[in-house]
C-alpha cells in the first residue's frame, strides 16, 4: 500500500505545474532592496502589493512593453546613502532594464557582476567606494554604451575588453587607482572619455589623442606629445640618429685632416641661410592661410545674423547655381537681380554631386534624408537670397526660397561636435524617418567638422514664442481658449511620440520651449530641435539645450526623460498665463516672469483664476479646465523629478481635459 501511495505521490508531482523561474518585477525590486543595508529605512515608496510603475516607486522609470503594459526600464538611485550588497540575480529579472545608476552612494568592495545584465546599456557607479581589479574580460558580451566608474578605488589595469564594446559612447574612469599602460579604446562611437587622476603610464595611443590632454591629466607616468612629456622609449630610439649625426660631423672634418682648408664661418653661414629660408616659408604659409581665412570669413559673414532687427538683415549668397536663374529681393534699397551663365552648369552639378575643395577641407553636398519636399543640392540652396530669422542657443537660422517654390529654413549650428560624420548621419537619418502630425521632420543636412547645416520646411506662421509674445496686435488675438487647448494637446501628443520612438535617448526632445514649437496656418503645433542631446558634448548641451536647465541637471547633472516633462510644464504655464518665462533667459539675463513660482504661489493661495491670460480668462465656462491644466503644468515643474508625473500620465490628463 505504501508503494502505491508513493507512486501516486510521484504522479501528482509530475503532473503539477513546475514553479516558474521568472519573478515579477515588484518582487525582483523588493528582493534587491532587501540586499541593501537598513532596507526598512530606505526607499519608503517601495511597498509590497503595489506596482512600481503605477505607484511611482522612487528611482524607478517605466515604459510600455511589447504587450502594452508598463515595464521597468531604468533604475536610478543616486545620492540616497545606500550601501550593502547588490543582488544581481534580482536585477536580472528586470528583463527590460537598460539603465542602472547608484551614483553618489556608499557601496564598497569588488565590482559586482553587472556584466550578467545583457540588456544593460548605461551603468553609473561613480562616487562610491568600489575597489579592486576589474577582470580583463569583464565587458565581453555586453552591449554597454555609457559607463561611469569614476571616483572609486578601482585598481589594476584598465580592462582591454572595453575596446571591444561596439557601441560605447561615454567612458569615465577618472579618479581611481588604475595603473599600467593605456589600452587602445578608440571606437568611432566613443565621444566622451576621461582617464584622468589615475596611475597610468606610457604613451597615449595616437587613436585616442582626439580626446585632448584633459582626458589623461594627473597621470604622472603618461607621456607623449599630447601631454607634453617626452617618452623614455622615444629618447632611446633617438639615440641612434644622434650617433649617426656625430659620425656625419666627424666625416665632415675629414678635409681638415687631409690638410684642406674649410671656409671660415661656413657652418654659421649655412645655418643662417637655412633659418632664413624656414622663416620665409613659415611667413608664406601663414600669409596664405590668413588670406584663405579672410576670404572664408567674408563669405561666412553673409550668415551672421542679428536677432535685434532681422528686417535689415537680408543677404544674397552668390554661388554658381544650376542653369540660368534670376531672383528679385526687396529690402536692400531696390531690387537685386542676377543670372548664372549656362556654361557653368556642368561644373556646378559636378561640384554639387562630388563636393569641392575649400582651402584644404572637403566641402560635401547637402544630404537629403526626407524627399517629401523634393530633392535639392547645396548650390540650389545657397543661390537663393537668405532672410534672417534669428539666433538661438544652438545657432543662427535663415529662410531661403528654393527655385522649386519650396521655402526652407536653414539652421547653422557650430557647436554640434559630439559625433563624427558617420554617427551624425545615422542620428539625423533616424530623425528623418519620424512621421507625426505634430513633429517637424528634417529634410536635409550638410556636414562639416566646424559646423552643420540642418534644413527644414518653412512654417509661415512662425513660432509659438512669436505668436504669443511678439505681436500682441494681431497674432496674439488668434490664441483663444479652444486654440490654446488644441496647441497644448498637440504638443503633448508630439512629445509623447518622441518619447516612444526615441525611448533609448536620455533626452528624447531635450530642447522643448515655445521658440521650438512652430504653428501652421491652422495653429497645429510642430515640434522642432529635438533629439540633439547625444550630438553635443556635455558642455555644449548645458549651454544650448533648455532641458539641461532642469533643477536636477543644474544641481546633480542628472539627465533623464523627466527633464522633458519639466519643459512641457513651463510651456503649459506660458500658454495659460500669457507671460514670457524668465526660465528662457540664458545666463544672468533678466526679464520675464518666474512662471513656476508665480503659479505655485497662486495655487497655494487658491488664486489660480487671477493669473490666467486675460485673453482667455473671459471663457468662464472653461475656467475649471484652465485651472486643472494650470495644476498639471505646475506638477510637471516640480523640482524633484520623482515628484513629477510621468509623461504618459501628464499626456493622459491633458487629453481628458481636451475631450
Amino acid at each position: 500500500m505504501s508503494a502505491v501511495r508513493y507512486l501516486l505521490l510521484l504522479l501528482c508531482l509530475s503532473l503539477s505545474p513546475s514553479p516558474s523561474s521568472s519573478v515579477s518585477e515588484p518582487d525582483a525590486l523588493l528582493s534587491f532592496k532587501k540586499s541593501l543595508s537598513n532596507p526598512s529605512q530606505i526607499l519608503p515608496s517601495w511597498k509590497p502589493n503595489s506596482n512600481p510603475c503605477e505607484a511611482k516607486w522612487q528611482g524607478v522609470f517605466c515604459a510600455k512593453g511589447g504587450d502594452g503594459n508598463p515595464v521597468v526600464i531604468r533604475l536610478h538611485l543616486q545620492n540616497l546613502g545606500l550601501s550593502g550588497s547588490i543582488r544581481i540575480d534580482a536585477l536580472n529579472e528586470l528583463k527590460n532594464l537598460i539603465s542602472f545608476s547608484i551614483s553618489k552612494n556608499s557601496f564598497e568592495g569588488s565590482l559586482p557582476p553587472f556584466n550578467k545584465l545583457k540588456g544593460l546599456k548605461s551603468i553609473y557607479l561613480d562616487s562610491n567606494k568600489f575597489s579592486g581589479e576589474i577582470p580583463e574580460d569583464y565587458f565581453d558580451g555586453t552591449n554597454l554604451r555609457r559607463i561611469w566608474f569614476s571616483n572609486n578605488q578601482f585598481s589594476g589595469k584598465i580592462p582591454e575588453s572595453l575596446a571591444k564594446l561596439p557601441n560605447l559612447n561615454v567612458l569615465h574612469l577618472e579618479a581611481n587607482k588604475f595603473s599600467g599602460p593605456i589600452p587602445d579604446i578608440s571606437q568611432k562611437s566613443l565621444t566622451e572619455l576621461d582617464l584622468s587622476a589615475n596611475q597610468l603610464e606610457g604613451q597615449v595611443p595616437q587613436s585616442m589623442e582626439r580626446f585632448g590632454s584633459n582626458a589623461f591629466k594627473e597621470n604622472s607616468g603618461v607621456c607623449g606629445k599630447l601631454v607634453g612629456t617626452e617618452c623614455k622609449e622615444v629618447q632611446k630610439q633617438e639615440a641612434a640618429p644622434t650617433q649617426g649625426m656625430a659620425q656625419a660631423q666627424a666625416q665632415a672634418h675629414i678635409p681638415n685632416q687631409l690638410g684642406l682648408k674649410e671656409p671660415p664661418h661656413a657652418k654659421a653661414t649655412i645655418i643662417l641661410v637655412v633659418a632664413l629660408a624656414v622663416i620665409m616659408i613659415i611667413l608664406l604659409i601663414v600669409s596664405v592661410q590668413m588670406r584663405t581665412k579672410h576670404n572664408r570669413e567674408i563669405k561666412e559673414d553673409n550668415f551672421n545674423f542679428d536677432m535685434e532687427d532681422p528686417t535689415e538683415n537680408v543677404v544674397d549668397v552668390y554661388v554658381q547655381g544650376k542653369g540660368n536663374s534670376a531672383s528679385t529681393r526687396e529690402g536692400d534699397g531696390g531690387s537685386s537681380k542676377r543670372s548664372v551663365d549656362s556654361s557653368h552648369k556642368t561644373q556646378s552639378e559636378n561640384n554639387s554631386r562630388k563636393g569641392s575643395r575649400h582651402g584644404k577641407k572637403e566641402v560635401t553636398d547637402l544630404i537629403v534624408i526626407n524627399n517629401e519636399k523634393g530633392v535639392f543640392g547645396l548650390a540650389d540652396l545657397m543661390k537663393a537670397a537668405a532672410e534672417v530669422l534669428g539666433n538661438t542657443g544652438l545657432g543662427s537660422s535663415y529662410k531661403a526660397m528654393m527655385s522649386t517654390g519650396v521655402a526652407v529654413v536653414v539652421k547653422r549650428i557650430r557647436e554640434m561636435n559630439g559625433l563624427d560624420k558617420g554617427e551624425f548621419d545615422a542620428e539625423i537619418r533616424r530623425l528623418g524617418n519620424l512621421r507625426h502630425k505634430n513633429i517637424l521632420t528634417p529634410l536635409a543636412y550638410h556636414y562639416r567638422k566646424e559646423e552643420k547645416l540642418l534644413v527644414f520646411e518653412y512654417i509661415s506662421k512662425g513660432s509659438l514664442l512669436y505668436v504669443l509674445h511678439g505681436d500682441r496686435g494681431s497674432n496674439h488675438s488668434e490664441l483663444n481658449w479652444p486654440t490654446r487647448l488644441r496647441i497644448i494637446k498637440g504638443i503633448a501628443s508630439g512629445i509623447q511620440y518622441l518619447h516612444n520612438e526615441l525611448s533609448a535617448y536620455e533626452l528624447p526632445h531635450g530642447n522643448l520651449k515655445s521658440s521650438n514649437i512652430l504653428l501652421d496656418d491652422n495653429h497645429e503645433p510642430l515640434l522642432c530641435d529635438y533629439g540633439y542631446y547625444r550630438m553635443f558634448t556635455p558642455d555644449q548641451a548645458a549651454q544650448g539645450m533648455f532641458a539641461c536647465k532642469a533643477p536636477e541637471v543644474v544641481k546633480r547633472q542628472q539627465i533623464s526623460p523627466k527633464c522633458d516633462v519639466h519643459c512641457l510644464g513651463i510651456v503649459i504655464l506660458e500658454l495659460l498665463t500669457g507671460k514670457f518665462p524668465s526660465q528662457y533667459r540664458s545666463g544672468s539675463g533678466k526679464g520675464g516672469t518666474d512662471v513656476i513660482q508665480w503659479v505655485r504661489s497662486s495655487i497655494e493661495e487658491d488664486k489660480e483664476a487671477q493669473i490666467l491670460d486675460p485673453e482667455i480668462a473671459s471663457s468662464a465656462d472653461s475656467l475649471h479646465s484652465m485651472i486643472r491644466l494650470l495644476q498639471i503644468g505646475a506638477a510637471c515643474c516640480e523640482n524633484d523629478p520623482d515628484e513629477r508625473p510621468r509623461l504618459e500620465e501628464a499626456v493622459k490628463s491633458i487629453e481628458e481635459i481636451a475631450a
